[in-house]
C-alpha cells in the first residue's frame, strides 16, 4: 500500500483548527467526569500543572490529550485510562487516521450532546441524588422522579 493511497485528499479534510472526533469524545469524557465529581477546571488544573483555560481547551477537543497527561488525568478523576474512550460513538469509530470518514464534527458532536448522560444537568442532578444520606429517602426520591416520567410520558403503561 503506498502512502499516496491513504494519504486524504485536500477536499476530504476539516478545516484547520477543527478538532478531531476522538479528542472531542475524549475530552467530553472528562469533562462529564470532572462534573460528576464536583471539580471545578480550576481544581483539576491545579492537580494537574495546568491553567483552566488548558483544561477548557481539552473538554473541547480543540487540544489533544497527551498519554502521560491522560494518566495523570485518569489517576486525578479516579477512572481507568480507558474511561475515556468508553461509549465512543460509531461515528467516532469510524474514523481513518484523524478524520471522520462518515461524519462531520458538528454531526459528532450532536450525537453526544443528544445524549442525557454527558448532559451538566444529568450530571448535577446525579452528584445531588448521590449526597442524600439516608438510603430510604434516596429509594424514595428515586421512586417519585419515576413516577412523574412515567406520568408524563403517554407510552408508557401507568400500571407499572
Amino acid at each position: 500500500m503506498t502512502s499516496s493511497s491513504t494519504a486524504l485528499k485536500a477536499a476530504d479534510r476539516p478545516p484547520l483548527g477543527t478538532p478531531r472526533p476522538v479528542d472531542v469524545h475524549v475530552g467530553a469524557r472528562l469533562r462529564q467526569r470532572r462534573t460528576l465529581l464536583g471539580m471545578s477546571q480550576e481544581k483539576l488544573g491545579e492537580a494537574v500543572g495546568l491553567t483552566f483555560q488548558q483544561i477548557q481547551k481539552y473538554e473541547r477537543g480543540a487540544n489533544r490529550i497527551g498519554a502521560s497527561r491522560l494518566y495523570q488525568l485518569s489517576n486525578v478523576l479516579d477512572v481507568s485510562v480507558s474511561y475515556f474512550f468508553e461509549e465512543m460513538p460509531g461515528e467516532v469509530q469510524r474514523t481513518r487516521g484523524d478524520y471522520a470518514m462518515s461524519s462531520r464534527v458538528d454531526d459528532i458532536e450532536a450525537v453526544q450532546t443528544a445524549d442525557p448522560m454527558a448532559r451538566r444537568e444529568t450530571l448535577e442532578l446525579v452528584r445531588a441524588y448521590y449526597r442524600i444520606e439516608d438510603p430510604k429517602v434516596r429509594k424514595r426520591v428515586f421512586e417519585l422522579t419515576k413516577s412523574i416520567a412515567n406520568a408524563t410520558d403517554p407510552d408508557v403503561d401507568s400500571v407499572a
